[in-house]
Parts: C-alpha cells; sequence; structure tokens
C-alpha cells in the first residue's frame, strides 16, 4: 500500500486528487488518502443539490458545496472531520464495501474504541453513526472513500443539511444529535485531530506500506482536473428541469427517486437521483428510459438487454420500474 498526504484542505483538490491517481496516473500498489477540509457539503453523484442542503446558510457561512463521483448521501465535513481514500487497481465492476472498511475499524481498536459496520454504508458506535462509505469506479478501478467525524461540528451539521424525515421516522430518531456521534467522545485519552490522524495513517500503512511524495508535474495536473471536473458551478448544481412526476422508492440499496416528463405514455425526460450507489452503468439509466412506455414488461425487458439490472447497488430492474409505475 502506498500512502499520498495530499498537502490541502481544498475539497476539489483532494477529489482531484483521487481522479487523478484512479484515472490518469496508476501507482505499483494499491494508495491510501486520509485527509480533511475546510467546511464543506459532499453532495452525491446522483442527488438533487438544491433538495439536499440549505444554500443560503451554505454560502452564508462560507461552506463549499462539491458533487462526488461516487453515491450515496450528503454528509457534511470541516477540519475537525477526516476522510479516508482506498484506490485498488483492477478490472472489477462490483460494488463491495467490507475489505476497505476493515481497516478503518481495525485501527480505531488500537484506541479501544468499539466500531461496527451496520450492513449497507455506515459505521457506528453504539448505533450511532460516525463515518459514512461510498465507493465508485473508473477505468474498472475502485476508489473507496468515507468521512469519519472526530471532533466535528454537529449544530453547523444539523443547520447546512436537509435531513430526510423518512430516515428519522423509520428509526424513531428524534435529532441528528442522537444519530450522530464523534470519535473524540470515545477516547480514554486527549487527542487532537492531528495526533489522531497520525496514529491512523501509520497503523493502517503498516511497516511495509509506503509514502509518495506529490511532484509539481502530480500537482499541476491535479489542479487542472480540479478546476475542470469537481469546481465549476454546473459540476455542483447543474440545471434541474421541471418534471411532470416524481416516484420514489425505498429498497436495501437505498432510496431511489425517478422524476419523468411523459407524453402519450412515452417518457420523454428521466432524471434518477438517489443516496443509491451505481456501478460504471448506473449514469445510464436516465437516457436508456426515454422513449420508453410505461409499461412494465417493456421497462423491465429495455433494462435487462442495456446491462443495467445490476446498475444501482442492491436495487433491481423490477424494484425501479416497480418505482415508476406504482
Amino acid at each position: 500500500m502506498i500512502y499520498i498526504d495530499t498537502g490541502s484542505t481544498d475539497v476539489f483538490y483532494n477529489f482531484a486528487l483521487e481522479y487523478y491517481f484512479a484515472c490518469e496516473k496508476e501507482l505499483s500498489e494499491p494508495v491510501f488518502l486520509f485527509w480533511r477540509t475546510e467546511p464543506t457539503l459532499m453532495i452525491g453523484k446522483y442527488q438533487n443539490t438544491f433538495e439536499e442542503i440549505d444554500l443560503s446558510y451554505a454560502e452564508e457561512k462560507g461552506i463549499e458545496v462539491v458533487r462526488r463521483l461516487s453515491g450515496g448521501g450528503t454528509i457534511y465535513t470541516d477540519l475537525g472531520g477526516w476522510q479516508f481514500t482506498f484506490i485498488e487497481y483492477g478490472n472489477d465492476n462490483q460494488i463491495h464495501f467490507t475489505e476497505f472498511i476493515a481497516p478503518i475499524i481495525d485501527a480505531l481498536k488500537t484506541f479501544e474504541v468499539e466500531a461496527e459496520f451496520n450492513g449497507r454504508n455506515d459505521l457506528v458506535i453504539g448505533g450511532r453513526k460516525f463515518s459514512g462509505n461510498a465507493q465508485y469506479k473508473l477505468k474498472g478501478n475502485t476508489i473507496h472513500h468515507g468521512s469519519i467525524l472526530f471532533d466535528t461540528n454537529i449544530e453547523e451539521m444539523v443547520a447546512s443539511t436537509t435531513v430526510d424525515p423518512y430516515k428519522i421516522i423509520s428509526k424513531s430518531i428524534k435529532s441528528v444529535r442522537e444519530r450522530v456521534t464523534n470519535i473524540k467522545d470515545h477516547l480514554k485519552q486527549t487527542l487532537s485531530a492531528e495526533e489522531f490522524s497520525h496514529q491512523m495513517v501509520n497503523y493502517i500503512l503498516g511497516e511495509k506500506g509506503q509514502r509518495y511524495q506529490l511532484t509539481k508535474s502530480d500537482h499541476r495536473r491535479i489542479l487542472e482536473i480540479a478546476d475542470e471536473k469537481f469546481r465549476p458551478w454546473q459540476a455542483r448544481f447543474g440545471a434541474n428541469p421541471k418534471f411532470s412526476m416524481t416516484k420514489i422508492g425505498r429498497f436495501a440499496g437505498g432510496k431511489l427517486s425517478i422524476s419523468l416528463d411523459v407524453k402519450k405514455n412515452t417518457i420523454t425526460s428521466a432524471q434518477v437521483n438517489g443516496d443509491f450507489f451505481g456501478n460504471d452503468r448506473a449514469q445510464d439509466l436516465s437516457e436508456t428510459l426515454v422513449g420508453l412506455p410505461l409499461e412494465k414488461e417493456t421497462l423491465i425487458s429495455s433494462l435487462n438487454q442495456k446491462g443495467l439490472a445490476d446498475a444501482l447497488y442492491g436495487i433491481s430492474a423490477e424494484e425501479i420500474v416497480y418505482t415508476i409505475l406504482t
């Protein structure tokens, strides 16, 4: 494993660095990053930005907004929190979390913190979430990244995000504060965020791990990618077209929202959002729906023929069509 210190708290730079080492410059071993940002709202790839955050509050407080290349839900992070990234090279089109989450759980045990994986994409302590995880693919390579609440400002998290009330009602949770927790509150010794990072990196990297120093050409290209793919308004917000019909489904793989414009029983435009995870083909789902009739067998057959039956992790083609037609 090779560790890279990003040397930056600019979220656009750090996401661009992920992209660069996953897509343009492959190293000889898997890559590990441990980084943090200024106050930031990270939107999932398939989410509608304006429905997920309090944009006016974010602008007032100087909170950055970025869209990840991975699925999942919106998270808030700041200098009191950390992000970790694993980049694994190889042609693998499956979404799998356990092997990337295990090192984090094991590292936390050295602090006598008992963390658990909740089975979808969260890490919890005593049932309270401190880490959300997401995953995506680039050229067959796997990029797995997650957040860690170490000493994050929970009040800012609550104020800047729009919480899906379904999640609160379904789990009988009264407030965000009751369902999340900071690692710092579970430590037996006092540690700064920097000391915590240092120990986590050393444990996960191990004795055989290597460290890579960014070159000037690396840095220059990463800045270009940040400006091309992550920083522009279009990348973060995009156009929000109006739709005549929006249907929402909730499945083992997450929340699925499908907005459609329909004319003469034929889909003329489509947009798929949600906090699900998808493989490389997930982004083709909206385009595939256009031109199809609102008819169950035709919709399922078309998704299967286009290879989209397993495009969304934990959500089948039948469940996608069920969402549209019910």
